[in-house]
């Protein structure tokens, strides 16, 4: 322990696998790097296509391209503190380096949020004004919403930090999980957390709650906008554009939203279920989203399959 003034500190956290399966953390590491893997190929691999393909520089690819590289974050934030527990059991983080990644991971999960919110205002405007879709998303239009999303969590999380570092942390070192979260840590100090939690609840409402309630009122004014289209070939044309974004969203938004409500009210619920949705938030939208858009997004199989041709050749 340091001891700093009139508050206690712990030196290190104490890192927990998946509670009940510790003498199996080393063959649950192979699942965790098959998608890891998938999650930094697959986006790579994304970025790419779009970045060498002159036709995909329009709006809808240039927002996958930013959600991509917010997975591929969000993956590397994770990488080394879960695989170095699972393959190798190394438990400790340093305060400072916990804080830190705690900060990335948040930031980054806002960023998804948000990008996830630009591509639902990108389908609305290309089904409901499709010929008026290039003047009102240009690339710069498009730039600036990128520069936007990453100064909204970027100035929205800053205090959260500071608010952590302030508190008195007098007994449990051990997290929840092989990666920091806010309400993880928390939960640990043995001071006031009030401030703490508003804080983060404010923010959580006001960011990731309100992309979320603009992302089904898009898509309510979508479906309004479809089921006005003549012809039924018409309407699932429209839809069938919208498939791979909704099932992003879907990834996305059901474990963050369990997380969150067993962090605040899921007091008595098992820890294995608290783990396992907490994984599943953090590694499972990296390692599908590309796998989805790949296989969903006609354009982004072509373009891998003409770039896979051009290498065999």
């Amino acid at each position: 322990w340091e001891f700093n003034g009139s508050f206690h500190q712990p030196s290190a956290f104490l890192m927990m696998g998946i509670p009940g399966l510790e003498a199996l953390h080393p063959w649950i590491s192979i699942p965790f790097c098959a998608l890891y893997l998938t999650a930094l190929l697959g986006n790579c691999v994304i970025l790419f296509i779009i970045g060498r393909t002159p036709s995909l520089h329009q709006p809808m690819y240039l927002f996958l391209s930013m959600l991509a590289v917010t997975d591929l974050g969000l993956a590397l934030c994770t990488l080394p503190t879960t695989l170095g527990l699972f393959c190798f059991n190394v438990r400790t983080i340093a305060f400072d380096a916990c804080l830190a990644q705690m900060y990335f991971i948040h930031i980054l999960s806002f960023m998804e949020s948000s990008v996830l919110l630009a591509m639902a205002f990108d389908r609305f405007v290309a089904i409901s004004r499709p010929l008026r879709h290039p003047a009102i998303l240009t690339g710069s239009t498009v730039l600036r919403i990128g520069l936007a999303i990453v100064l909204r969590a970027t100035l929205s999380l800053l205090p959260i930090p500071f608010l952590l570092k302030r508190l008195s942390y007098c007994g449990r070192t051990e997290l929840s999980h092989s990666f920091c979260f806010h309400p993880d840590i928390m939960n640990l100090a043995c001071a006031d957390i009030k401030v703490n939690v508003f804080y983060g609840m404010i923010v959580l409402l006001s960011t990731v709650g309100m992309d979320f309630v603009f992302i089904v009122l898009s898509y309510i004014l979508i479906i309004r906008t479809v089921v006005s289209l003549t012809t039924r070939e018409e309407c699932l044309k429209a839809l069938n554009t919208c498939v791979s974004h909704i099932c992003a969203v879907l990834v996305f938004f059901i474990p963050m939203i369990g997380l969150s409500m067993i962090h605040r009210f899921g007091r008595n619920v098992p820890p294995l279920v608290n783990t396992l949705v907490a994984y599943t938030y953090l590694t499972i939208p990296p390692a599908l989203n590309p796998v989805i858009y790949s296989i969903k997004c006609t354009h982004i199989r072509e373009a891998l399959l003409r770039a896979l041709c051009r290498k065999r050749g």
